[in-house]
C-alpha cells in the first residue's frame, strides 16, 4: 500500500477519485492545501490537502478526534486555519470570508435552531440574515421544505419535531440561499432507524447540482451515501478516492479457493503467513477457503496446494471492503485514535 501522504495527493486531482456518477473529467470547486489548526498543544488538522469535483457527495469518515468537524467548520468559515489555504468556487478564504461564505451552506452536529419558532418564522428568519431577498423568502422556503421532505411542516414549532425533523430544519436552512457546496456534521447522529433511513436518502439526493461534504465515524452511513471519501485520521487525511479506489489500497489480497479436498487438510498446507479467514466444506469432495496472504503470491498459494495433492477448481481476487481498507490505513499510523481534537 503506498504511503498516507502519497495517497492523499495521488487520489484528489480532479476526475482522478471520483466518482461512481460518472462525471468523467471535472473542475474543483473545493480545493485545500497543507490545511493547519491546532487547538493549544492539541493538533486537530495537519496539512490536509485535497481537491473535491462539483457534484460530488463527499464523505469524512474517521474516529472520535480525528478533526472531522474541524475541516467542516474551516470550510464554512467559522473558523480560520492555523497554516494553509482554503478555497470554494475560486474564492480564497483570506481574500473574501464573506464571498466564500456565500457559497457554502453548513449544518453543524447539534442544529442551530430556534426551538419556540414555527418552522417557516425560523427559516425566513435564516434566510434574511443570510441575504434572501424579503420578496424571494416564501418561495425559497416552500422550495427547500419540499426538498427535504417536510412541507407539511412548515407551521410546526421547531421544539415539537422530532429529532430527524429537526435536521431535515437545519439542512432546509443550509440550502436556502442556494450554495454550491454544503457541509453536513454527523447528519444521522442522534436518529432512530426509521431516520437514518430517509436521512441517507436525503443525502443522496442532494448532490449532483451541488457538491455536498458528510461526515460520519460510521463506514456504512460514507459507503451507502457518498462518491468520494475523505480518510481522517489524528488530523491527518490517510486518503482520498473513490470507494473502488481506496478498496485497492488494502495492506492484504483476499483471495478465494476451491479446492478438490478437505478444507482442514488443505488450510495446512498454504505457504507461511496466509492467514485462513473463512473455510468450509462445498460438499462432492469440494472445499472453498477465503485467504488473506499478507505479501505472499498468488502463484505461491497456487504451487502450494497443486503440490500437496489438491487440484484448484477456483482461485480468485476478493474486493477489499471499506471497513478493511479503513482498518489498515488506522492501524498503519499507530492503531487507534484517541479524543485528540474536535
Amino acid at each position: 500500500m503506498r504511503r498516507p501522504e502519497r495517497i492523499g495527493q495521488d487520489l484528489a486531482r480532479p476526475g482522478f477519485g471520483a466518482c461512481s456518477r460518472g462525471f468523467g473529467e471535472l473542475t474543483a470547486i473545493v480545493r485545500t492545501d497543507r490545511l493547519s489548526k491546532s487547538y493549544g498543544a492539541v493538533t486537530a488538522l495537519a496539512g490536509v490537502s485535497f481537491e473535491c469535483a462539483a457534484g460530488e457527495v463527499v464523505g469524512v469518515l474517521g474516529l472520535n478526534g480525528a478533526g472531522k468537524s474541524t475541516l467542516l467548520r474551516i470550510l464554512a468559515g467559522e473558523i480560520l486555519p492555523g497554516g494553509g489555504s482554503v478555497s470554494i468556487g475560486g474564492v480564497e478564504l483570506g481574500d473574501d470570508a464573506r464571498a466564500m461564505r456565500s457559497l457554502v451552506g453548513y449544518l453543524p452536529e447539534e442544529p442551530p435552531l430556534y426551538r419556540e419558532m414555527r418552522v417557516r418564522d425560523y427559516l425566513g428568519f435564516v434566510g434574511a440574515l443570510n441575504g434572501v431577498a424579503r420578496g424571494e423568502l416564501p418561495d425559497r422556503i416552500a422550495v427547500v421544505a419540499e426538498r427535504v421532505n417536510m412541507d407539511g411542516h412548515l407551521d410546526w414549532v421547531v421544539g415539537e419535531l422530532s429529532m430527524g425533523y429537526r435536521k431535515r430544519v437545519g439542512i432546509a436552512q443550509a440550502l436556502l440561499h442556494e450554495p454550491d457546496v454544503v457541509l453536513l456534521d454527523e447528519p444521522v447522529s442522534s436518529l432512530d432507524p426509521a431516520e437514518i433511513v430517509g436521512m441517507r436518502e436525503l443525502v443522496r439526493s442532494l448532490g449532483g447540482r451541488r457538491t455536498v461534504f458528510t461526515s460520519s465515524h460510521h463506514l456504512r452511513e460514507v459507503h451507502e451515501t457518498c462518491d468520494s471519501i475523505l480518510v481522517l485520521h489524528e488530523g491527518e487525511l490517510l486518503a482520498h478516492g473513490s470507494q473502488e479506489e481506496l478498496g485497492a489500497l488494502a495492506d492484504r489480497e483476499r483471495i478465494e479457493v476451491e479446492v478438490r479436498g478437505r478444507a482442514s487438510e488443505a488450510a495446512g498446507r498454504l505457504p507461511a503467513g496466509v492467514e485462513v479467514v473463512h473455510s468450509g466444506d462445498l460438499g462432492g469432495g469440494v472445499s472453498a477457503l477465503t485467504l488473506d496472504l499478507a505479501g505472499t503470491e498468488r502463484e505461491d498459494v497456487a504451487a502450494a496446494l497443486v503440490g500437496a495433492g489438491f487440484g484448484i477448481r477456483r482461485l480468485e481476487p476478493v474486493r477489499s471492503d471499506l471497513e478493511r481498507v479503513f482498518l489498515d490505513l488506522v492501524r498503519g499510523e499507530g492503531g487507534a485514535a484517541g479524543e485528540n481534537g474536535p
